[in-house]
C-alpha cells in the first residue's frame, strides 16, 4: 500500500516539475532548452490530477521520422520519482522498440536503468533520441527489427516515412 506521505512526495516533485517547465516556456527559442521543449512538449492533462500528463513528440530532422508528430501518454506512479513513469505512444508509430498496436516502450531508463535524477521531460527527450538511435535486440516490433537487422537501411527508413506520412504528419 502506498502511504499518502509518499504520494505527496510524488505530488511536490510533479509540482516543481510543472512549474520548472512553465518557466522554460518563456526562455528564447534560440536556446537549446527552449528547442528540446519545442521537440517535446508534456503537461499534465489536469491540474487536479499530476498523475497523468500528456504530450507530443516530434521527428528528429534529416530522419526518416522528420515532419511526424506524436501524441504521447505518460502515466506517473504514486512512487515517482523513485519509479519511472509508463510512457506510451497514442499515435501508431513505426519503430523495433515500440509496440505498433499498445505503443509501449521499451527503453531501459523506462525499466531497469531509471533513477531518481531523471524528469518526465528529459525521459521523453531519451524516448525521442531513441528514434534516431533502436535497439533491435529488444524488440516490440520484431518487424521493424527484422529488416535493420537484414541491414536495409533504406528499407526500414522507407518503412518508417510510410507510417510517419500516414498518422503522424505535422501538415495534414
Amino acid at each position: 500500500m502506498i502511504s499518502v506521505r509518499m504520494a505527496s512526495a510524488a505530488s511536490r516533485r510533479l509540482l516543481k516539475e510543472y512549474s520548472a517547465l512553465q518557466k522554460e516556456n518563456v526562455i528564447s527559442a534560440s536556446s537549446a532548452l527552449a528547442s528540446s521543449i519545442n521537440e517535446v512538449s508534456i503537461s499534465p492533462v489536469s491540474q487536479k490530477d499530476l498523475f497523468y500528463w500528456t504530450g507530443v513528440i516530434t521527428g528528429i530532422p534529416g530522419g526518416p521520422y522528420e515532419g511526424g508528430s506524436w501524441k504521447i501518454d505518460i502515466r506517473i506512479p504514486n512512487t515517482y520519482p523513485l519509479h519511472p513513469p509508463e510512457i506510451k505512444f497514442v499515435t501508431p508509430i513505426c519503430h523495433p522498440n515500440i509496440h505498433f498496436k499498445t505503443g509501449e516502450v521499451c527503453l531501459d531508463v523506462l525499466k531497469s536503468h531509471w533513477t531518481a535524477a531523471w524528469t518526465l521531460l528529459s525521459a521523453c527527450i531519451a524516448v525521442r533520441a531513441l528514434l534516431s538511435d533502436p535497439e533491435i535486440d529488444s524488440p516490440l516490433n520484431i518487424d521493424a527489427a527484422n529488416v535493420l537487422r537484414c541491414g536495409d537501411t533504406t528499407g526500414y527508413d522507407s518503412l518508417v516515412r510510410y507510417f510517419t506520412n500516414k498518422y503522424a504528419r505535422l501538415d495534414r
